[in-house]
């Protein structure tokens, strides 16, 4: 599909690739790894032409679609969310314009040349799934989170976030035969990411990705490259299997440089020792030449990681913080109501749910930075609680520098302590004397981390700790915190990091929030059990819902009976995709046949032959008929989808 031929690509100086020749075969799904600054995302612009090679040649198959979804900084506006992700697919809305226009010119009595055009035209809208678009569309939107509500919505209304959301349901409709996606999950809560990784997973076209999230990487790639010194290194596998052979690679080059250092050793030794001895200058000479030729072995260096251990925290009592009939509301906006939660020490509560559910509001209520508006808050014995806000890094001062800023906020007695503290952050040097306001965003995190962790607190609540982290700092984030003995609270989307830290979640949805025991996973069974294949995927207006549920009063076997019907439509509905995805490369099968007939027909030398041209048009006639059966069937499928959905 694509072929990059000695591709150099050089940046103020430094080489990002140098000499790099690498084929991405149809059909594939890559997860694109490296540290940061590597090239991971100038690869993908390179691939999508954003970026154009100092040398060598990006060769791309004739017809094939590339798609690209940058890191972040697009916006759309001057249209409904519905009309601008419908207006991605202008092929296929331009193919539904003309068919109106030819079938009013047929009205009138046109040609057979319009019927002709007509017929063709109208297999191509089929076959790139303009009569299913409207249903695509809803789809896709409410699998990325967007409520019924919301599609006639002005885009310039939604925050960045969801602007990236935006982009990604229009390209997802686009259908590109190349999918280059940088960090698509930066932007999505945990039933979204659920979603996106489904599709993903049987998306037909290649997808090549980057991701800080190990979860989502195991479940979508197949293939990881890795993108490090001027090369492509490819692992078969998921990023669980790379980071396992990759370790096994690493050491493997270690002893093999360790055997050229030897070498190199030896012979450098001879050269020094005989250099200036007449009878010995051809010998020199020839240990010359072969040190010249020695490919000198290059290993992957050590990657730089936070390392660090919290504060051995006080002890506190049993219970920490005890939510009674507690509520929230923001103006006419009510958020939670209700709410019944005891936090227990030693516990790990991982809070969950849609964007705009209220889990950064349940966790301002539990750290005291907002007072319930209706219930109670109290809190436990000896509780000394530190609180990392969503924003956290926002507080900052951009005026100070990196030590300057954690100075201020120390305690005397760890002042002298402070730069081995930064170290752990990956702060060591001149880092110290940067100044704040030119820290990247993952700078920042680690910095009101490093912060955080001056002072020992027994109950810790991180509101989406791991942001603009990379995956490495995030295993090291996560070691720490298993470790920790205190009592923890957070919010996370990466499922990884939930997964592994986890013994209870507690779902915020509908204004309520209620305990599963376990992990991430956990919860999912017990969702699945009850008939629900996982928890909201849709973001919607909390109190709208509220004021339903008062009034509706449903009892838990309605509930039930309904999750039942739920999940047996599901299955249908899966059932008949599964046979659609089948019906649909018989017709593709067809369609290839029935060309290569029509191929046959049209040799002059087939004319001679009488039996021979009578069998060719009785197939080119068959296959034609198999065709229109199929169709058929197609059109009845898509009909009874449509009901489903």
């Amino acid at each position: 599909m694509v072929h990059l031929q000695n591709i150099e690509v050089d940046f103020s100086g430094r080489k990002i690739f140098a000499q790099v020749s690498w084929h991405l075969r149809p059909g594939e799904r890559i997860g694109l790894c490296g540290e940061n600054g590597a090239g991971k995302s100038t690869l993908l612009k390179l691939l999508c032409g954003q970026v154009e090679a100092d040398r060598g040649e990006v060769i791309v198959a004739r017809g094939a679609t590339i798609g690209y979804l940058p890191q972040d900084g697009l916006s759309y506006r001057g249209r409904s969310l519905f009309d601008e992700v419908r207006s991605a697919c202008g092929e296929l809305l331009a193919l539904g314009d003309e068919i109106r226009q030819l079938e009013q010119e047929i009205a009138g009595g046109a040609g057979d040349d319009r019927l002709e055009r007509y017929a063709q035209v109208q297999e191509a809208f089929h076959h790139g799934g303009g009569f299913t678009l409207e249903a695509d569309i809803a789809r896709v939107l409410h699998g990325l989170g967007f409520s019924e509500a919301e599609r006639q919505k002005p885009c310039e209304q939604f925050s960045g976030g969801w602007q990236m959301r935006i982009a990604l349901a229009r390209l997802l409709l686009q259908r590109p035969n190349l999918l280059l996606l940088d960090e698509p999950t930066n932007h999505l809560d945990l039933p979204a990411r659920d979603w996106l990784e489904s599709y993903l997973s049987s998306y037909p076209g290649t997808v090549m990705l980057v991701s800080h999230d190990r979860f989502f990487m195991d479940q979508v790639v197949q293939r990881i490259v890795e993108v490090w010194n001027g090369g492509l290194t490819e692992y078969p596998g998921n990023y669980s299997l790379y980071l396992q052979e990759r370790e096994r690679r690493v050491s493997a080059l270690r002893q093999a440089k360790e055997q050229q250092d030897e070498e190199i050793a030896r012979i450098e030794a001879f050269i020094n020792r005989f250099r200036y001895q007449a009878n010995k200058a051809s010998q020199v000479q020839s240990r010359v030449r072969q040190l010249e030729k020695i490919e000198r072995i290059q290993i992957p260096p050590q990657r730089r990681r936070i390392a660090f251990r919290f504060p051995t925290p006080p002890r506190s009592g049993k219970y920490l913080i005890v939510l009674e009939q507690a509520g929230q509301r923001y103006g006419e906006q009510r958020v939670l109501q209700g709410v019944e939660l005891t936090v227990q020490r030693g516990e790990r509560l991982a809070l969950v749910g849609a964007n705009g559910a209220g889990k950064s509001t349940l966790m301002r209520l539990i750290s005291g930075v907002e007072q319930p508006s209706s219930g109670q808050r109290i809190i436990g014995h000896q509780v000394e609680l530190a609180y990392f806000a969503q924003d956290q890094a926002k507080v900052l001062n951009p005026t100070r520098t990196v030590l300057e800023e954690i100075t201020a906020s120390s305690p005397v007695d760890m002042v002298p302590r402070l730069r081995d503290v930064l170290g752990s952050f990956l702060f060591s040097g001149d880092d110290v004397h940067k100044s704040v306001s030119v820290l990247s965003g993952g700078e920042r995190n680690r910095l009101a981390l490093a912060i955080l962790l001056l002072r020992p607190a027994n109950l810790l609540l991180l509101d989406e700790p791991t942001n603009h982290l990379d995956l490495q700092s995030k295993e090291v984030l996560l070691d720490a915190l298993k470790s920790y003995s205190g009592t923890l609270v957070f919010v996370s989307h990466d499922r990884y990091f939930v997964d592994a830290l986890a013994t209870r979640v507690v779902e915020v949805k509908d204004g309520k929030a209620s305990s599963w025991p376990g992990n991430y996973t956990d919860f999912l069974r017990a969702k699945q059990a009850l008939g629900e294949d996982g928890h909201a995927q849709q973001r919607v207006e909390t109190s709208a819902l509220l004021t339903q549920n008062e009034e509706k009063g449903a009892d838990k076997e309605n509930r039930k009976q309904e999750h039942a019907r739920r999940r047996e439509g599901q299955k249908q509905q899966r059932k008949l995709e599964k046979t659609l995805q089948e019906l649909e490369l018989r017709i593709e099968e067809l369609e290839q046949r029935r060309q290569q007939v029509e191929k046959e027909l049209a040799a002059p030398q087939l004319y001679s032959d009488t039996l021979a041209f009578n069998s060719k048009s009785a197939e080119y006639n068959g296959l034609g008929e198999l065709l229109d059966e199929c169709y058929a069937q197609w059109e009845v499928l898509q009909e009874q989808l449509a009901v489903l959905e």
